[in-house]
């Protein structure tokens, strides 16, 4: 019998926290503990929540193969403690060697070296991942995948939560490759006219105004906002505006170091100083640029700490960019030699999830967004090859071939990190190059 490995590889499993990681990578070793990441902590969000909801079985018996797989004694399902239903939901499914932890309602509670450090006491290294610290972490929605590939069931569907100025808040299971105008169609429509979606969550997210962008295994959902709403307008800034702004205006408080979740966490990480560079040039600037790199890019240094409205965050982004192009990024080592103990005073400095959505704009909004159960269908599906860090999948269909849901469509670049792709709806294939569309029969 194939192992977990190979079954997570053929089904396609990756990431679906954000990052993509193919998992067949990330589970392929040995761990003494497996984290299941329940916090989702962007405003307003709720497929994890949703998930464990409805699917607690499934999701522990995914945990389960992994510790088995990877000979881990220990299982902790870290989810904040305000989310009673989720709790109760999961309990009568827990086995004796899983527990669960539970966080405060603070964000970025979700960051992966937040989730391993509160639950485990442990810190990951600067620059590193959970396994150096003996402990691998995965998404809700992943062990759900993981799960299925256990029954030889590919990823076809990402469940989103669709928020924010529509008819009906949901959040369900959408076929992958259905485009962001179709699913916000099945939320009822925008209740606004000149609007913007916010994807992957309010303070990490992104602008998308084309509404043929598709759904991939990344997308956790969208918010429906007013196209000049000082969020959208502040994460819709072009680099050379907040760059310029930023060289103008930042006057070196440091509040937004003060409250990085990283730099409290002793990670070295100094937004200001980030800042500080764009007036620098040389030997001084490059000094400066460095304190970029350990950012996790959270946002909380522009969307909350900053009293002047700039954006450190982005400074930081950008900033790291150029460090890797200029081949100055530094080493793992190098950055841990730069790592402080944790600062004393870091339980005082979280943000509050209510206070933070309050302050994004997003208050008037009611926090459910309901599941919906019924089967969501698409007319037709634009399915991108590249849904994953690595390589993309290699094509193994042809315009006019007839695909079931399910069917391979891309298989893995065996050169190089990589997933397959399956059609996500029953049709035809229309086109093949960097993504595959389908039409339904």
């Amino acid at each position: 019998m194939r192992n977990l490995v190979q079954k997570v590889l053929d089904a396609g499993v990756v990431g679906a926290g954000g990052a993509g990681f193919p998992t067949y990578k990330k589970i392929d070793g040995m761990a003494e503990i497996v984290i299941a990441n329940g916090a989702e902590c962007e405003p307003l969000l709720c497929k994890d929540q949703i998930l464990m909801q409805n699917y607690p079985a499934e999701i522990i018996k995914g945990m389960l193969e992994i510790m088995q797989h990877m000979q881990a004694k220990k299982g902790i399902i870290a989810i904040k403690g305000k989310n009673r239903k989720s709790i109760q939901a999961l309990l009568s499914h827990l086995p004796a060697n899983i527990n669960i932890f539970e966080m405060d309602d603070v964000y970025p509670a979700g960051d992966e070296y937040e989730v391993v450090y509160h639950s485990t006491g442990r810190r990951i290294p600067a620059g590193g991942i959970p396994l150096q610290v003996g402990v691998v972490v995965q998404n809700i929605e992943t062990l759900f995948n993981i799960q299925n590939a256990v029954n030889g069931i590919p990823v076809t569907h990402s469940i989103l939560t669709v928020h924010g100025h529509v008819q009906t808040p949901l959040t369900t299971w959408f076929p992958i490759g259905m485009s962001y105008g179709d699913v916000l169609e099945i939320a009822g429509g925008a209740t606004i006219d000149d609007f913007v979606l916010i994807s992957g969550g309010a303070m990490m997210g992104h602008v998308v105004t084309d509404l043929s962008t598709p759904i991939t295994r990344l997308s956790s959902g969208f918010i429906v906002m007013p196209r000049e709403a000082k969020l959208s307008r502040r994460k819709s800034q072009s680099e050379q505006t907040f760059k310029r702004i930023g060289k103008s205006a930042c006057d070196q408080c440091s509040l937004c170091t003060e409250m990085c979740p990283r730099y409290l966490l002793g990670y070295p990480i100094q937004p200001h100083l980030v800042m500080r560079s764009l007036l620098t040039t040389g030997e001084m600037s490059e000094t400066l640029t460095s304190w970029a790199q350990a950012c996790c890019e959270c946002n909380i240094c522009t969307l909350w700490a900053c009293p002047e409205d700039l954006d450190p965050s982005n400074v930081c982004a950008t900033t790291k960019r150029d460090l890797r192009k200029h081949d100055k990024w530094l080493s793992p080592e190098q950055l841990q030699n730069l790592t402080r103990d944790v600062h004393p005073l870091k339980e005082y400095r979280n943000v509050p999830t209510k206070r933070l959505t309050q302050r994004l704009g997003l208050g008037k909004f009611q926090n459910d967004a309901p599941f919906k159960s019924e089967k969501i269908t698409a007319q037709l599906v634009t399915i991108p090859l590249q849904q994953h860090i690595g390589k993309p999948a290699i094509p193994v269909v042809q315009v006019g071939d007839k695909v079931q849901t399910g069917a391979l469509i891309a298989k893995a670049d065996s050169g190089g990190l990589s997933v397959p792709v399956h059609a996500s709806i029953n049709g035809t294939v229309k086109s093949v190059d960097d993504t595959i569309i389908i039409e339904k029969n």
